[in-house]
């Protein structure tokens, strides 16, 4: 295999085999050019439960050319245009000085958005490039799914291609890139074997990560958990990536936490009424009336003083229910529970009737929602705009053989609102099962099968699995607005501080832009103040982690790249495991790919070995386009081999105050060549 060449490591998450064992739909989303590799990484996908609306998905498949168990929507957003005059426009505070609306939702980097050259099916199947699959399956849901031996040879007879398992995780031992000559794909073990996938465990993560050049993730249905294959494995991956399905999945989750459109009923079903407390409040908040139904609705009914047998009531629920009850009449919204059930009687034989809500605690136990309870909901949702439907429908005493409809009716209800142009949003994997069988227009419904994701997010916390990936900036920028000629070559200052650097620069050089990329969004504030202020026409700043947003911030300049400088990181000594992340493989492979030919990168620090760091994560990474400026390879480290003087003649705030304790400044130039 090419040295350049790199593994593409892929990780379904659980349930993506249910699918793939069906010989009707499997073929669908794995054939033998839906596969995303790249020209020198391994991708681990991780693949959500299987999802709705599979004719929808199978046609975004074939348009993406990737191989999920489906693919939605994507998640895009454009930079509006900053008034160069007016500082205190809307834009001006929240388009550059933001780096996201939601910490709970960052924008990150995704297949759609990684360079082809570096990432590409064509370049994935027809230049022998590799991928290695990671997964967990239930053994339950076939009888063929024993091994991941099995799984490879259902894998190979659907893709008509080769699929070697692999026994390293068991072995504990990291994968050889020597294997890869024996196929271009190879599947791991099954992940619900091991402990150590569940625990997270940094041994297991880097095991996993053996050898990887980029990481995917297309499992958003386990982003709330913190695994060794979607959260662990990003620290020893040098790019972190989302895939189509999980990209689309988290626009999905945002359309159905949007509520824009009103009246806006949520129809909450399920039990643990205690743990999802802070869920309710949030939907209570922001709804104008709510709908109880299953084991939820009981724990509702008895705080509303129903008699409901001690049975069916969940320890700890009453404290949570009140406050439910209590957000809902401060806000003088409806709150609907059930007025009647199917229940059966606990003489032998079951007999089951429909008893009224007031007569539960006369021996009969619910099953279902009666025929009353659906008019009066149907009643209610028939003028809303958006409808959330949450958790199931039934009770935990339903009987297998009792036969009862109340979910298939609840989705009737909820398809003859979409019909009607109201937006719905379905939940959980009952809830989805039904509206699936019942729907005939998806065309404004949401579907999100797995419920714990969206239960997290509305109780305000954030998924790990997706801050785990690479950060995208979340705009694109109009350059037009930001310099008066965006044609010029740029200079891009990674780490700017305070901006003197480039103002400095900026006077000096009319023919070319600046830029500066700074986390500190006080610091980006200050600058904008002073460009403006001035009215500096070729100098601008943008609040951002530069080391994981270059790419998606430098590669839509209309001009070239000319210098690319980091001067004077910040190393924390006390966290070995932060002290170096500023400059990693994913900015260093991104800041050369993006520099012209014959530009420049200037690295300076007051600490020696901070600039040894850098320049050997550059070199190492560079794929050989780089060399030092002035001194060979050989000589760079050795003592008096830096720049003695600043070249650019315009000095940092913290180069400023090192030379002026008297301390020396270690500076290296790098250039981008054809022929180094």
């Amino acid at each position: 295999m090419k040295e350049s060449s790199k593994v593409v490591e892929i990780c379904f998450g659980s349930g993506w085999m249910d699918r793939t064992v069906n010989p009707v739909q499997a073929p669908a989303f794995l054939n033998g050019s839906v596969f995303y590799g790249c020209p020198s990484p391994i991708l681990r996908w991780a693949h959500p439960k299987c999802r709705s609306c599979f004719g929808k998905r199978l046609e975004l498949t074939r348009r993406r050319l990737f191989a999920a168990r489906g693919a939605r929507l994507y998640l895009r957003g454009d930079l509006v245009a900053v008034d160069r005059v007016k500082k205190s426009s809307i834009e001006y505070e929240t388009g550059y000085l933001c780096e996201g609306k939601s910490e709970n939702f960052p924008h990150i980097q995704t297949l759609k958005n990684f360079p082809k050259e570096e990432l590409s099916v064509q370049y994935l199947l027809a230049t022998a490039e590799k991928v290695i699959l990671v997964s967990d399956w239930k053994r339950e849901v076939s009888s063929k799914l024993l091994d991941s031996q099995s799984v490879s040879d259902i894998l190979s007879s659907l893709l008509r291609r080769k699929v070697v398992s692999l026994k390293c995780l068991s072995c504990g031992v990291p994968f050889k890139r020597e294997l890869l000559e024996e196929a271009d794909i190879f599947l791991l073990e099954n992940l619900s074997g091991f402990r150590k996938e569940v625990a997270n465990c940094p041994e297991f993560s880097e095991l996993l990560s053996s050898e990887v050049d980029v990481f995917v993730n297309d499992s958003f249905s386990l982003s709330h958990r913190v695994l060794a294959s979607t959260v662990g494995i990003s620290r020893f991956s040098p790019a972190c990536v989302a895939g189509f399905q999980f990209e689309e999945s988290l626009r999905e989750l945002k359309r159905v936490l949007n509520t824009d459109k009103r009246p806006y009923i949520a129809i909450i079903g399920g039990a643990n009424i205690h743990g999802k407390a802070a869920a309710l409040k949030r939907l209570v908040s922001e709804c104008d009336g709510v709908v109880f139904v299953g084991m939820m609705s009981l724990q509702i009914m008895h705080a509303l003083e129903y008699s409901i047998p001690s049975t069916l009531l969940e320890p700890g629920s009453s404290d949570a229910a009140v406050e439910v009850i209590q957000s809902a009449r401060y806000r003088k919204i409806p709150i609907i529970t059930p007025k009647d059930f199917w229940c059966i009687n606990d003489s032998p034989g079951y007999q089951i009737e429909v008893i009224p809500a007031h007569r539960l605690g006369e021996g009969w136990v619910p099953v279902d929602l009666g025929p009353r309870s659906l008019d009066e909901m149907d009643s209610l949702l028939s003028s809303c705009k958006k409808v959330i439907w949450i958790g199931p429908v039934k009770f935990k005493s339903s009987h297998s053989s009792i036969c009862t409809d109340g979910a298939s009716q609840v989705a009737q209800i909820v398809d003859r609102l979409a019909q009607r142009n109201c937006e719905i949003a379905v939940v959980g994997n009952k809830a989805c099962s039904a509206m699936i069988k019942e729907s005939r227009s998806s065309a404004s419904c949401s579907v999100i099968e797995n419920a714990s994701v969206v239960w997290e997010v509305l109780k305000g916390r954030k998924l790990p699995g997706l801050l785990a990936l690479d950060r995208a900036f979340p705009f694109k920028i109009d350059w037009r607005m930001a310099y008066r000629n965006p044609a010029q070559p740029l200079v891009v200052d990674i780490g700017s501080g305070n901006g003197l650097f480039l103002f400095g620069m900026a006077s000096r050089r009319k023919d070319q832009n600046f830029l500066g990329l700074e986390v500190n969004k006080k610091l980006v504030r200050r600058c904008l103040d002073g460009v403006h202020q001035s009215g500096i026409p070729n100098g601008f700043f943008i609040a951002t982690n530069a080391t994981s947003t270059f790419r998606s911030i430098v590669s839509s300049y209309p001009g070239e790249v000319v210098l690319v400088s980091i001067q004077c990181p910040n190393p924390d000594f006390n966290n070995p495991e932060q002290r170096w992340r500023m400059v990693n493989r994913t900015l260093v492979e991104a800041v050369v790919e993006l520099l012209a030919y014959n530009g420049k990168v200037f690295l300076q620090s007051d600490i020696e070995t901070v600039v040894l760091r850098m320049t050997d994560m550059f070199l190492r990474h560079s794929k050989g386009k780089l060399s030092i400026v002035r001194d060979g390879t050989a000589k760079w480290r050795q003592q008096g081999s830096w720049l003695h003087e600043n070249p650019f003649g315009v000095r940092s705030d913290w180069e400023q105050h090192v030379l002026d304790r008297g301390d020396p400044m270690y500076r290296l130039m790098l250039c981008k060549s054809a022929t180094s």
